[in-house]
């Protein structure tokens, strides 16, 4: 990447370049200087692997009330009605407003082309083919890149929110880039960082979507809210190498079969409707599965078997399905798919109000890693590139307050940190191997199905992996920096293992998050499945609240 040189002091930092990032970015006013900060680079996100669509009452026979009333019934008891009714009602216009800066959503004739998606009961979904994600960033991408008052930082991570030790107002951020840590002043930081998919280990999330703006924010003081919930789609391509790509459910619709290594159809064993359950009870039907006969419960799969389609019909309804089985070996017309349950979104996050707002001045939440109650328990399909959007609109009437350039911010203190090359070695082989173990146990703790005993004694692992962590070399040198202390590194490939480290640290606290909250809520709802209490408590309609290491209970959601 070619090295450019950061303000010291932006008007607004959005940190994450997926749909709502960019889009917020966008809806900021003209007249402020926004920096937009991504880890990677502006084209990878989980927005851009979003397959289904965007969701908005714009047919006749449709309405916003209807899209009320299907959203609020997916969440289980959880959605937010007043947030749920602003985002049906500015679905419309969003809409326009994407349409107008270019998104090419298909059409028939010159009428924008609606389809239907589970639990919806009109034609409301917008796509673009089976790619709309990426069809809506690579709009948004190419109009932020034509802002003059955004500068987009790329491969640049942020470490940690800068808050103003008076008044615990968000100031800025701690920035790593270019081998440097540096620190970033802004009126208001905007965290836009997605999902944290990467904390389990089947999961449909790239390897940007670490949790980092749910764990960013919890460190700071920031409220999170229902962790626990998380929705997992039953079929992903589960091969070595490949992208956990999704393999529709309309597949099983047109009668594919889902089979174990015996051939058996074995959901039956589960459910009446076998292959055709809820998407939910066929994720736990596979799971189960997989726990009584697979060696690597963490890495196995079952197959989906497409040969008893007719091979026409497959070649109508399915051809980009065909096309990446085929860029992964696999002959659809002539043999199985490999196939296992993945998580797919995360429902809780960060409090925000529909402003964006949350409990630390200065600081907000975009998308997926905010929880602004429209999505409840369980989120409705092709919700969450609706949600980036209307929510990022939003940005559109933010009030700053100023803030002033502190005298000491021209006078920042330099500190070097260096370890020779076998101390540098050990230090990432040690970070590496928690990196990997931790989404196989996290899996297998909180994945599909859960349970007291095996909570507590991940909770427990999770522990004792944070206090080694805790006390390698480079946390106890980056954990003991005071605001404002710049550091420069020497090491080669700096960048790497820095991002192993930040990235590590964040899965640690968002998979003690998800265990503890987990195990907090003694009931099954929407994503969050406890054998041990199977069925839904109506003394447990309320949100899971979480502030640094308290866990409580909402008033009852009506």
């Amino acid at each position: 990447m070619p090295e450019i040189e950061i303000p010291r002091q932006f008007d607004v930092i959005v940190v994450g370049a997926g749909a709502a990032g960019l889009y917020t970015a966008l809806c900021l006013p003209e007249s402020l200087q926004v920096g937009l900060i991504t880890k990677e680079t502006v084209t990878l996100s989980a927005s851009d692997w979003a397959q289904g669509g965007i969701a908005a009452a714009i047919a006749p026979e449709d309405s916003p009330q209807l899209h009320i009333e299907d959203t609020i019934q997916a969440g289980a008891g959880l959605c937010d009605r007043q947030a749920v009714e602003f985002l049906a009602q500015e679905a419309p216009n969003c809409i326009q407003s994407l349409v107008n800066l270019g998104v090419a959503f298909d059409r028939h004739g010159n009428a924008l082309a609606l389809t239907l998606e589970a639990a919806h009961s009109r034609n409301r979904v917008l796509h673009a083919a089976d790619t709309t994600g990426r069809e809506v960033t690579t709009t948004l991408t190419a109009q932020v890149l034509h802002r003059q008052n955004i500068q987009v930082i790329q491969q640049a991570l942020a470490l940690s929110l800068w808050l103003e030790p008076e008044t615990n107002r968000c100031q800025g951020i701690c920035l790593f880039y270019q081998g440097e840590i540096t620190w970033v002043k802004a009126k208001a930081v905007v965290l836009a960082t997605g999902g944290g998919g990467q904390v389990f280990a089947q999961t449909t999330n790239p390897a940007v979507s670490t949790g980092d703006g749910v764990a960013i924010a919890w460190r700071a003081g920031a409220i999170l809210r229902d962790l626990e919930f998380v929705q997992f789609h039953p079929t992903a391509l589960t091969k070595p190498g490949a992208d956990r790509f999704l393999i529709s459910e309309a597949v099983r619709g047109e009668g594919a079969h889902l089979v174990d290594d015996t051939g058996r159809r074995f959901a039956f064993d589960y459910h009446p409707a076998g292959e055709l359950a809820p998407r939910d009870v066929v994720s736990r039907a596979i799971f189960s599965h997989l726990q009584k006969t697979a060696v690597d419960p963490a890495t196995a799969h079952v197959w989906l078997d497409m040969r008893p389609i007719p091979a026409d019909k497959i070649q109508h309804r399915f051809p980009n399905i065909i096309k990446v089985c085929q860029r992964w070996g696999i002959d659809v017309f002539h043999e199985p798919i490999p196939v296992a349950p993945a998580a797919h979104y995360w429902m809780g996050g960060i409090v925000a109000d529909l402003q964006n707002h949350t409990n630390i001045p200065g600081l907000y939440a975009v998308g997926e890693t905010a929880s602004t109650g429209v999505h409840g328990a369980n989120r409705l399909a092709s919700n969450s590139l609706l949600e980036c959007i209307v929510f990022g609109a939003q940005m559109a009437n933010i009030q700053l307050t100023d803030v002033e350039l502190q005298p000491e911010l021209s006078e920042l203190s330099v500190r070097e940190f260096n370890l020779d090359e076998n101390a540098w070695q050990t230090q990432q082989a040690q970070i590496a191997a928690l990196r990997e173990k931790l989404p196989r146990l996290v899996w297998q703790s909180a994945g599909i199905c859960r349970e007291q005993a095996r909570l507590n004694e991940a909770i427990a692992t999770i522990e004792s992996w944070q206090q080694d962590f805790a006390i390698l070399p480079l946390s106890k040198f980056l954990l003991s920096l005071r605001a404002n202390e710049t550091v420069k590194f020497q090491t080669l490939g700096i960048e790497r293992q820095l991002r192993l480290w930040a990235e590590t640290r964040n899965l640690l606290d968002v998979a003690d998050l998800i265990l503890r909250s987990a195990a907090f809520r003694t009931e099954s709802r929407g994503g969050h499945y406890r054998i041990d209490y199977p069925e839904p408590n109506p003394h447990w309609q309320m949100h899971t609240i979480v502030q640094a290491l308290h866990w409580s209970k909402s008033i009852p959601v009506s």
